[in-house]
């Protein structure tokens, strides 16, 4: 059961043409995929899906039921069809366990079994009634298998999920609950060390906290004009402006946020070159252009001995008042960036004449930013001015490009 190459050795006869064959049509297919556009390549992606992925998937199941039942993995030295599917078949383990599952499930619900080898209903959705066939018996799916299905051909798997789930429920209630509460269970988040630059976030939610966060984020998840964001990226800055909210709901100055301190030397504040990183209380570094940001609007500590620290943050000084803030976010309205409309909750309060080079924290010195805009002048290089009720912005010299401007 050796493979040369990426071509298996065939013993019978019809496999070797039929795997010929199968070879020639991919490669067709993609010469297709890469001429093909617009409404004729949209076609083509569900001729692949429903003639090609889906029905293949159906063979591979029943192949993968009758090669677990025959114990030939074994000859390979593999202790399970899961193990050697994720040896032999590049598979991991969660993908290995599905197509077992759904193998076995497949042979109890013969209806499924066909409608996935003519293409009618896709994987997800086959993977969807296997799961609900494992939680309350393929029996009790075989009394409801053609409602099932058809509800399958005019939804996405999403949407499938949740119709299966409502019929575990109206089987066995009892099982339904003890899998929400095993779901519960399983919740955990994980905030990483920074590595790189970056923190990773790693996690999982039961269906009602994780529809809870999404509800949280999805006010602050909107794009905007001329948004270049991904959806990704959205998420992780929504995520970041709901927890820098805090408990006092309004962005002002004088509002309860969290506290996040960045240890910073003078020399670090002004720029000045061979300066140490500023250091994160929780762990990591960032650049002096970070803490200079920061500095436009925050909450100042000046610590001259390490014994003072738990008094010095009871007597900290804001480089913005709260009257100011207010002044500002009544003239500004919004983030000033030209096509940029975040609103003021979103934004600092950013020194023209940055605050760590003297600048003062007057109305004419300050101008509303969100936070990515922001970042694009201290970490970017980018500077902005205003000119007669006019804000312009202007790339760095070594980015060429031309100003942008916006009026009030």
């Amino acid at each position: 059961m050796a493979a040369s190459g990426s071509l298996i050795e065939l013993k019978s006869r019809p496999a070797q043409v039929a795997a010929r064959q199968l070879h020639a049509a991919v490669k067709l297919i993609s010469a297709c995929a890469q001429k093909a556009d617009g409404a004729q390549l949209g076609e083509l992606l569900i001729l692949i899906r429903e003639a090609g992925i889906d029905p293949l998937e159906a063979a591979f199941a029943t192949g993968v039921r009758r090669f677990d039942k025959s114990g030939d993995y074994a000859v390979d030295g593999a202790l399970s069809v899961t193990a050697w599917l994720k040896w032999k078949c590049k598979l991991s383990g969660g993908a290995a366990a599905e197509r077992v599952e759904i193998g076995k499930q497949l042979e109890r619900l013969p209806k499924t079994e066909e409608a996935f080898a003519r293409g009618d209903v896709g994987y997800q959705h086959v993977a969807v009634i296997a799961r609900t066939a494992e939680n309350v018996g393929a029996a009790a799916v075989r009394t409801e298998e053609r409602n099932l299905l058809n509800a399958a051909l005019t939804m996405d798997p999403g949407q499938f999920t949740t119709v299966a789930k409502n019929f575990e429920h109206r089987v066995d209630a009892a099982g339904a609950l003890a899998e929400a509460n095993r779901a519960y269970q399983r919740r955990f988040l994980h905030v990483g060390d920074p590595q790189d630059g970056v923190v990773r976030i790693d996690g999982l939610l039961d269906a009602e906290g994780g529809a809870t966060v999404r509800a949280a984020l999805a006010a602050q998840m909107k794009p905007i004009k001329d948004d270049d964001r991904t959806h990704g990226q959205r998420f992780a800055d929504a995520l970041v402006e709901f927890c820098r909210k805090g408990s006092g709901g309004k962005r002002g100055s004088s509002g309860s946020r969290p506290q996040l301190i960045i240890r910073a030397s003078l020399a670090t504040l002004a720029g000045i070159p061979g300066a140490p990183a500023g250091e994160l209380e929780g762990g990591g570094t960032v650049p002096a252009e970070t803490v200079q940001r920061y500095a436009c609007d925050s909450a100042l500590i000046r610590m001259t001995g390490r014994t003072e620290l738990e008094h010095e943050r009871n007597n900290a000084s804001r480089t913005l008042s709260a009257s100011t803030r207010r002044a500002l976010e009544a003239r500004d309205r919004r983030c000033v960036w030209p096509s940029c409309g975040r609103p003021a909750d979103w934004c600092d309060g950013h020194h023209l004449v940055w605050w760590t080079r003297g600048g003062e924290s007057s109305l004419p010195n300050l101008a509303l930013l969100c936070r990515p805009h922001h970042r694009q002048v201290h970490e970017g290089g980018w500077s902005i001015q205003r000119r007669e009720k006019q804000w312009l912005v202007q790339p760095p010299l070594k980015i060429p490009g031309r100003v942008l401007a916006r009026r009030e």
